[in-house]
């Protein structure tokens, strides 16, 4: 052997990062279930179920290969490395780029040889070089050129369909007592079992584990919720818990697919002529846009950007994000029970619910941040941390969004239904039976008016506290809704 690869449990795919040139006759392919990973915090189980047993999966595949693979239990990584180290006579290291700045950082102290990570389409020197050259990073920029470089729905220099963006499309509310197509479960085998048995766990059957349950997820995703995805991508609705989501993201972040496959199936589907433009350009934005766009700013932004807290928001992380019985928000109250049956919800939720609240409440940044990780199946450190601290609760001062996404009730009630149900009135901002959304949103714009009044897409709404001839009542009802939040009563 000349050699070990070390595979962290998002690199699982045989093509790319360190493993697309290997040879079995010449490689230990070394992977290592740590302690840290597994007890360290407290991880929702359903999402350690889909790390470990898709590791174990794939490190099942390199051995039906003919790999020698040393898949082992440690305290951490770097103390796992150490033994299969001593046990092959100290052969030199190597591993794809690791996606923390954390694992970056011990895992180079600790003298591995890197090669480039391309699980992304953008390498990261080049999104440095197109972020050196901005003023201000917006995403709709970089996704353009990332259109024009990869030569993805483009009419040679012009976007197919005369639009680089359907989003106007794409707001719909969601339709009365909606199902649409099932979809797929997937069954757990022995290995899934003994994962399961050593955790303490008992699986759902909505998540695969293996390269071939990604891969049909994709098929059907492809076949039966892509043409629809588009027009419903924002709506949320009691009647189906995924709408016409992928359920991807799982699969793309943990690599048992790649975006390359996932963009190459999507324009396969729109060439048939049928998908429309606005479902076809709507999820491949999501793909080639803004995934490849947070992991460049995650990247580019630092690791000491996830410490931003520049509106000084220090409450405590709210009862009801951990237990949807301390609310009686029924928006909250559903998505959170979401989260715990299947520790997924989709972006939205995520979003102009659980972000939403914890912006307008002032929920500690790196509180929520944390709790964001722990819960997600799809939560990895580069994902999570401009999603939250940029974009869900503006902790960055504006540096990833020029507005925060602060919103009251009336958002929810347009694109969802779960207010109907509710024993709050997202119409009322002051009174027993006011959506605490709609009053703790104007309270927040007033909390904040001397920063936002400088912000031009933020100051008309500024303005509109001047409209509001209730406004002392609703500031009195707003650190009521606070005190009963924090109680779990409201």
């Amino acid at each position: 052997m000349k050699r070990i690869i070390y595979i962290p449990f998002d690199h699982l795919h045989r093509n790319f990062g360190a493993l697309k040139d290997s040879d079995p006759k010449n490689d230990v392919i070394a992977m290592i279930e740590s302690a840290r990973m597994t007890t360290g915090r407290n991880w929702h189980k359903e999402r350690l179920f889909f790390l470990i047993s898709s590791a174990r999966h794939f490190a099942q595949l390199l051995k039906d290969e003919g790999f020698q693979v040393e898949y082992i239990k440690a305290a951490a990584t770097i103390d796992g490395l150490k033994i299969i180290q001593e046990k092959y006579k100290k052969l030199p290291l190597i591993c794809a780029e690791p996606s923390s700045f954390r694992q970056f950082d011990a895992l180079k102290n600790y003298g591995v040889n890197f090669v480039d990570n391309d699980f992304f389409l953008t390498p990261r020197s080049l999104f440095q070089e197109w972020a050196d050259a901005q003023k201000s990073y917006v995403m709709e920029s970089f996704y353009r050129k990332q259109r024009v470089r990869l030569n993805i729905l483009m009419d040679g220099k012009d976007p197919i369909g005369g639009s680089w963006n359907f989003d106007k499309e794409n707001r719909l509310p969601p339709p009365k007592k909606y199902e649409g197509p099932k979809y797929l479960e997937h069954k757990t085998d022995d290995l899934d079992l003994q994962v399961a048995k050593e955790i303490g766990h008992t699986p759902t059957t909505t998540w695969a584990t293996t390269r071939q349950g990604a891969q049909d997820q994709l098929k059907n995703f492809i076949k039966n919720h892509f043409a629809e995805f588009g027009p419903l991508e924002d709506a949320m609705t009691t009647d189906n818990w995924a709408l016409h989501h992928s359920l991807l993201s799982p699969y793309l972040n943990n690599g048992l697919l790649h975006p390359s496959e996932v963009t190459q199936a999507a324009l396969k589907a729109f060439n048939t002529g049928k998908i429309p433009i606005e479902s076809a350009e709507g999820f491949i934005r999501q793909i080639i846009g803004w995934r490849e766009y947070v992991n460049g700013m995650y990247w580019f932004l630092k690791s000491d950007y996830r410490e931003n807290n520049q509106l000084k928001a220090n409450r405590k992380l709210l009862p009801l994000f951990t237990n949807p019985q301390a609310t009686q928000m029924n928006c909250m109250k559903e998505t959170v029970t979401d989260i715990q049956n299947r520790a997924w919800v989709h972006h939205i939720p995520r979003l102009m619910l659980l972000s939403n609240l914890a912006l307008i409440t002032g929920t500690n940044p790196q509180a929520f941040l944390d709790w964001m990780r722990e819960v997600f199946i799809d939560a990895t450190e580069w994902v999570m941390v401009p999603n939250v601290i940029g974009m869900g609760v503006h902790a960055d001062g504006g540096i990833m969004m020029t507005k925060p996404y602060a919103a009251g009730g009336a958002y929810i009630s347009r694109m969802s239904n779960y207010c109907k149900p509710c024993v709050y009135n997202p119409k009322l901002r002051i009174g027993e039976d006011a959506c605490p959304f709609t009053t703790l949103y104007w309270d927040f714009l007033d909390r904040h008016k001397e920063v936002f009044i400088k912000n031009h897409r933020m100051s008309q709404q500024v303005f509109g506290l001047n409209r509001l001839s209730d406004l002392p009542e609703l500031k009195v009802r707003a650190q009521e809704v606070l005190t009963g939040l924090e109680q779990g009563i409201i």
